[in-house]
């Protein structure tokens, strides 16, 4: 199939005309944004005082990224289209502000930047300016979903944006420096995921200008039939449109565009008629223009257009150099914005007509604000779940595999608005009852033997947690839920991508017009516990350290120890907005602590004295020992169980933490305790063993200004795994409960010498556990099968 377009039909020579004076005010505004503090239609003569101190910004991109909002303008509103723009080189973001202006929308949602002059200077002054507003396509930018100051992410958001959005077109340009991340590169195969008769449709627009900041793109200088085949390869139709003369590049951009708009329509007239459910080959868009378009050819005698030295600020230094200052008024003056704007400032009447209206503008389009369309889920009771607990310890199940009958339920109340995400690890965090309900999304060919494929499913799965991440981010900012679902230590690869979503969520709290989303969720499971089978590699829970270090406004770390907990956590996290929630749970079979009434009361508080499993009675304990995470509070319990039984006169309190937030003090973050409940349970004096899932530095963080601090000793992973039994696990990093007895010994005052032959046990018992994983390569029953004995139960094993 050809990969150009005949030109000649589309474009009548008026509506060319139009086209290119609606390209020219938009590259016209860019660049006014970049440089100019004053003067902003040039009514006088330039000069320095006009011109900004710091020049800021970024020109490479920006006219590329003009021509194809202009063309989009044209399509959508000649075939009444619902369309977002979705801008993976992100720095090009005073070339959308332009275009947000030139549609109308910036003065709608900024009143105080008005379509006339004394606007237009204010768009101009507040760009990358102090109290103004940021350089790329940030939040503030009406229409925008996407960033693009971190690189690779445009594709997938493209397509998690499209998903269940069967009305929207989804246009996402994709820088050729972006190109080369790996996450752009897996991006590709997501039309894999896509299903035409109930998604939308997204059109990749790879914008190939040659150079990244310093060094030619790879995607432009290999010959361009291996560009096409490896796009052919990821299943796309593509289409070159390329040239540096604007009024041929018009017209081939325009035909191109009817075509591959055509094709998509059939594509999903097709799908949407009840054909035979495939992969389609989608139609995408090369298109190849010279590297800052329009603006000086040359500088001090060096090459800028079409080179990487147009990338940024093609013109530097122009306060200081007359030369330059001239040279920037041709520049400017080349866009003619005499014919451009009238008297007051404002579009021409003519330009003003020429995009869509309303929500058609994608600067106004609702999917991109999606809180405005956010509607609360479906949710089941997550009471009617709940696992019987006659008395603590006494049911072991899958705390995971307990919730994912609940899982379930949620995808099939919700068809539409829910979505469970996961690198390959869905079945292996025991989710699999979703499967009772769909399947995984799947659109590639099938063989028999493959397990709950289907185009219909709400499962997503690729072995990609970056396409995963993107996928849920998209899928939420346009007004979704979702739970993503991984392995504890490998979740660590979006770190980057978590850490530029709560960016977002931070600076939208504080734009009125931007309403809340629903959160980001993660369940992580398969943890750093209970991965002994894998071994070290996988063995790391420091994600929640990364996540700990953003904004207290928009993040929360949830502990539940068991199922029932769990289970109330999820439907919490379910219903709350605007934040990125980190569950970690464990997948294996263990023992469920507290009834569902037990469990809710406990979760809703967050931290808790667990009455049951001290001897304090109370009263002012000798010792508190705490926990955080189900390992954690399985082995302290265990540490409580043998102190109980050979030290019955040591008053000793349990205290489990299920939101981690809760250990700060509320000046740090909104959950946490103030400085009088914390004293009252973990009290101002005493000794306090915390057994804490992750890293130990973290609690001593978090509580450093507690009024026990000092007393504080943390017990967690301290980097010492292998491929190993359970128990050996903890032994390694000093968890065990023989070790937390130990610890107790040491530290509470006067014990040592009265428990001496009990500290010499505890060693003998930790040694034994070691010699038996030696010699048989599991864990000792002993240990293994231990279970919470009540006091009252007869026989009970000492």
């Amino acid at each position: 199939m050809d990969t150009a377009i005949d030109p000649q039909s589309t474009l009548t020579d008026d509506e060319l005309r139009r086209l290119d004076a609606y390209w020219r005010a938009a590259n016209y505004l860019t660049v006014g944004q970049i440089y100019l503090l004053d003067n902003p239609l040039l009514r006088e003569p330039l000069s320095a005082e006009h011109i900004k101190p710091r020049l800021l910004g970024h020109w490479g991109t920006s006219p590329g990224l003009n021509l194809i909002y202009a063309h989009l303008n044209r399509v959508i509103v000649a075939r009444d289209l619902s369309a977002i723009y979705i801008t993976g080189p992100g720095h090009g973001g005073p070339a959308l502000v332009a275009n947000t202006w030139l549609e109308g929308t910036w003065s709608e949602r900024y009143p105080g930047t008005g379509r006339d002059e004394a606007g237009m200077a204010r768009l101009f002054r507040q760009f990358s300016f102090p109290g103004g507003i940021p350089s790329h396509v940030a939040a503030e930018v009406p229409g925008s979903i996407h960033e693009g100051g971190e690189l690779g992410y445009a594709l997938s958001h493209a397509y998690g944006a499209a998903f269940d959005n069967p009305d929207l077109l989804v246009a996402c340009v994709i820088g050729d420096g972006e190109a080369e991340t790996g996450p752009l590169a897996g991006s590709w195969l997501s039309n894999v995921f896509l299903n035409p008769a109930r998604d939308g449709a997204v059109l990749p627009i790879l914008h190939l200008n040659g150079y990244k900041i310093a060094n030619p793109t790879v995607l432009d200088r290999i010959p361009e039939s291996d560009l096409l085949d490896l796009m052919r390869g990821n299943g796309y139709q593509p289409y070159v449109v390329a040239g540096d003369e604007p009024a041929e590049v018009h017209r081939a951009l325009a035909a191109t565009l009817d075509r591959a708009l055509d094709e998509i329509a059939a594509i999903q007239r097709r799908a949407r008629s009840g054909a035979p459910a495939e992969r389609p080959r989608w139609p995408m868009i090369v298109l190849r223009t010279p590297k800052g378009w329009t603006g000086p050819s040359k500088v001090d005698g060096k090459q800028v257009e079409g080179t990487y030295r147009a990338h940024q600020v093609p013109l530097s230094g122009v306060r200081d150099n007359p030369d330059h200052v001239a040279e920037l008024e041709r520049w400017l003056r080349s866009y003619r914005p005499e014919e451009l704007f009238d008297a007051t400032g404002a579009p021409v009447a003519e330009l003003a007509a020429l995009p869509p209206t309303g929500e058609r503008r994608m600067s106004a389009n609702p999917v991109a604000n999606g809180g405005v369309l956010l509607r609360d889920l479906n949710l089941p009771d997550f009471r009617d779940y709940a696992v019987d607990v006659p008395h603590p310890g006494s049911t072991v199940t899958s705390a995971t595999g307990e919730l994912g009958k609940w899982v379930r339920d949620v995808i099939a109340a919700n068809p539409q608005t829910f979505r469970l995400f996961g690198p390959d690890e869905v079945a292996s965090n025991r989710l699999q009852a979703a499967f009772e309900v769909t399947d995984r999304v799947w659109m590639a060919g099938t063989v028999p033997g493959d397990d709950h494929l289907s185009p219909d499913g709400r499962v997503m799965e690729v072995l990609s947690e970056h396409l995963c991440q993107g996928w849920l981010e998209a899928y939420l900012l346009t007004g979704r839920h979702g739970i993503f679902t991984s392995y504890e230590a490998f979740i660590h690869i979006v770190d980057a991508m978590v850490n530029q979503h709560a960016k977002w969520l931070k600076v939208t709290r504080d734009i009125p017009w931007r309403m809340p989303v629903a959160s980001l969720n993660y369940l992580l499971s398969s943890h750093v516990w209970r991965q002994d089978h894998n071994g070290f590699s996988h063995q790391d829970p420091g994600f929640i350290d990364h996540v700990m270090n953003k904004k207290a406004e928009v993040v929360r770390v949830y502990l539940p120890p068991d199922a029932n907990t769990l289970l109330s956590t999820m439907d919490h996290c379910l219903r709350s907005r605007h934040y990125i929630n980190v569950v970690v749970a464990g997948k294996q079979a263990a023992p469920s602590w507290l009834t569902m009434d037990e469990a809710i009361a406990h979760c809703r508080r967050g931290v808790g004295i667990w009455d049951w499993a001290g001897t304090d009675d109370g009263s002012e304990p000798d010792v508190v020992l705490a926990c955080a995470g189900d390992v954690p509070t399985l082995e302290t319990l265990a540490a409580a169980d043998l102190l109980r039984r050979h030290l019955p006169e040591l008053k000793v309190r349990v205290i489990n933490v299920v939101d981690l937030m809760r250990l700060q003090p509320p000046s740090e973050h909104p959950h946490g305790l103030p400085d009088s409940e914390f004293d009252t349970l973990f009290t101002q004096d005493k000794p306090i063993i915390f057994a804490y899932h992750g890293y130990p530095w973290l609690v001593h963080r978090l509580t450093y200004r507690r009024t026990n601090h000092d007393n504080l000793h943390v017990r967690g992973y301290k980097e010492e795994g292998t491929t190993t039994t359970p128990f050996d696990m903890v032994m390694l990093n000093d968890l065990d409960r023989f070790h937390l007895v130990i610890d107790v010994i040491d530290r509470v005052p006067g014990l040592a010498a009265r428990a001496a032959h009990l500290r010499q046990e505890m060693t003998d018992a930790r040694q034994a556990a070691r010699d038996y994983t030696r010699r048989y390569g599991e864990d000792d029953p002993k240990v293994a099968e231990w279970r919470w004995i009540r006091e009252t139960d007869e026989g009970a094993p000492s």
